[in-house]
């Protein structure tokens, strides 16, 4: 695959992640796909169904989470994006944050990714009732 058609399909799996459509995020994921937000401690995410349900157990909780892409950038098989999220909790409260993100695509499809985050910033602004129920869930549930 070319490296803009790596960056539409990276383009495509993010707009399904804002419009939370899951089936077409896991269009762009190849079957062996490693998803890992590197400033935490888990051991991350295999396979597209593991890689959903991670998300899922922070976007059962979110009313919309929004996006502003700063820059992407398509090189060979490996995709670079700079962006902020913005996550509205169906109980109200917000969080923002800056984000980079690299994935790295086999056969047209993401294959790795990465997120790097700055894990206090973010993290210190979900309500407490959020920071709960995350911390009832396991690495385990997603290998």
């Amino acid at each position: 695959m070319s490296a803009a058609d790596n960056k539409a399909t990276v383009e495509r799996m993010w707009r399904a992640l804002s419009e939370m459509d899951w089936e077409t995020m896991k269009s762009c994921m190849h079957p062996e796909i490693f998803y890992q937000d590197i400033p935490s401690d888990d051991p991350g995410a295999h396979g597209p169904e593991n890689t959903i349900k991670r998300l899922c157990t922070a976007f059962d909780h979110l009313e919309k989470q929004e996006q502003i892409t700063h820059h992407i950038i398509a090189e060979n098989d490996t995709v670079f994006l700079d962006h902020t999220e913005k996550w509205t909790f169906k109980t109200g409260e917000t969080a923002e944050h800056h984000f980079a993100t690299m994935h790295e695509m086999k056969d047209g499809k993401v294959y790795r990714w990465s997120d790097f985050w700055d894990l206090n910033k973010f993290v210190g602004q979900f309500p407490s009732w959020f920071l709960e129920i995350m911390a009832e869930t396991t690495a385990d549930e997603f290998s």
